[in-house]
């Protein structure tokens, strides 16, 4: 006899199900985020179950690494493309965990992919220097903002960076409203200078990010972000596939010639929509190609599309890049 399980997880806990093969429910049960709780409950199924289907939540990181630590077969469902029974009258936490157990068992569970742990850490560090980055550009643009208003010269940001700036007011509040703005920014500028020294120490830089930093506009940075957040290139079938996940391809949902609606401009992963959006500006401010391509492109429709279109052409660039092992040549994603 096989069994399958489903666990509808959420903040504080989860939902047990386990099923039979046909469909019978063996056990069910609401238990507290804590992982001894859920193998003791597990265990007396270890040798006949089939395989444990986890919901994608933000916190699924404890459960699923754990039950794989303990032998067991898990699958990270894409919550998204789980779709239930048309005409259902009721849902609940039991019946959620249930259908994901039925659809392992029927074969049709849509999953997703569990990053490895290795390299897990590492990832979330570079995105926290993401989050610190937008801080302190806020920051910046606060102090910018309020000098402007206050005096009527308008500073740039590279030299309100400079050490040696001197606030160029005399009114004793608003200068202390600068001065910690200031002192906010370089704070958190050198925490950004630290997660950048252990993300490149912690992360051996292999021929997936060499080949990386052959394409213009691709720093060291934006090197490491799109291959943390890509991690095994062979999972996206084609270059349109991975130029999906960067969230660099159009929702729009068209028949016969008219727009329909939209798709989910959100699926995907937002940190490679990021990552590409800035290669996309580096490249039209140093590859003549690319640039040629955006002016083009620009008096055809707008600015925003233009970059986007480039950044699509660089994420399938990159995954031929990546997939080929082949250094990168403009000429091939920009020619004429």
């Amino acid at each position: 006899m096989q069994h399958y399980c489903g666990i509808d997880l959420h903040s504080n806990n989860h939902v047990v199900v386990i099923i039979d093969e046909e469909d019978k429910r063996v056990f069910e049960r609401r238990l507290s985020n804590d992982l001894s709780q859920t193998l003791k409950v597990l265990q007396p199924y270890q040798s006949t179950l089939c395989g444990i289907a986890v919901e994608s939540t933000f916190n699924w990181y404890w459960l699923v690494d754990g039950l794989q630590a303990h032998g067991y077969q898990v699958k990270l469902v894409n919550t998204c493309a789980v779709v239930q029974y048309d005409g259902l009258k009721y849902s609940g936490d039991q019946h959620d965990a249930f259908h994901l157990a039925h659809l392992m068992r029927l074969g049709i569970l849509p999953t997703g992919y569990i990053y490895p742990k290795e390299q897990r850490a590492v990832r979330d560090l570079l995105r926290r220097r993401l989050s610190l980055v937008r801080m302190a550009s806020a920051q910046l643009i606060g102090v910018q903002s309020q000098l402007w208003r206050s005096t009527g010269i308008r500073i740039s940001s590279d030299t309100l960076r400079c050490q040696d700036f001197k606030i160029p007011l005399e009114e004793s509040h608003t200068r202390q409203a600068i001065e910690s703005g200031l002192a906010v920014y370089q704070a958190i500028q050198r925490e950004i200078d630290v997660l950048e020294q252990s993300a490149y120490q912690a992360v051996k830089l292999n021929k997936a990010f060499e080949i990386l930093q052959t394409v213009r506009g691709i720093g060291k940075i934006l090197g490491l972000t799109i291959m943390l957040e890509t991690g095994d290139i062979h999972r996206f079938a084609s270059a349109g596939d991975f130029a999906s996940y960067c969230r660099c391809v159009d929702s729009t949902r068209t028949s016969n010639g008219k727009k329909k609606g939209n798709g989910n401009a959100k699926a995907g992963n937002k940190y490679l929509s990021w990552a590409f959006s800035e290669a996309a500006h580096f490249a039209v401010r140093f590859e003549p190609l690319a640039q040629r391509f955006y002016e083009r492109k620009k008096t055809k429709t707008n600015g925003i599309i233009a970059i986007r279109a480039i950044a699509r052409k660089l994420a399938r660039a990159c995954w031929m890049i990546l997939k080929h092992q082949r250094p990168y040549e403009a000429k091939l994603m920009f020619p004429g």
